[in-house]
């Protein structure tokens, strides 16, 4: 039977995660490998994308007859908080779980997302030039 060192404490764990940006949202991805969607929690309060939730064990708690060799599958509750930039419209977030994998899409408002500015055509007034659109005064 393998047994953990003396002092060794119970490990926890974190899970992994991703970010990147595109011109219109942030993405956030967490690999949470043997998590079910229902044991999953997000929330977005002052621009904190927090995921939360459990990780159960592969053996069922409470069988007496049961005897464990070895555990190195990290289990139990976890959090990840992620702030995010203000220019986020919280209430457009959207979350999907495939394949033990979280992925967030969080929307930035269109304040935020870049754009092109035309440029009008015309000559750059010089120092001493008075605008063009104002009225000489008249002897």
């Amino acid at each position: 039977m393998l047994t953990p060192a003396a002092g060794d404490a119970a490990p926890v764990w974190i899970p992994a995660l991703e970010i990147a940006e595109r011109a219109d949202a942030y993405l956030i991805a967490a690999e949470l490998p043997g998590v079910r969607e229902d044991q999953l929690e997000l929330s977005f309060e002052n621009n904190v994308l927090t995921i939360r939730g459990t990780k159960a064990g592969s053996f069922p708690t409470g069988d007496d007859g049961l005897r464990v060799h070895l555990v190195e599958r990290q289990t139990g509750t976890f959090q990840r908080a992620v702030r995010l930039p203000e220019y986020v419209e919280g209430d457009r977030i959207e979350a999907r779980f495939v394949d033990g994998v979280l992925q967030v899409t969080a929307p930035k408002s269109p304040a935020a997302q870049p754009r092109r500015i035309p440029v009008a055509a015309g000559t750059v007034p010089r120092a001493g030039d008075e605008p063009a659109d104002r009225e000489r005064p008249t002897s």
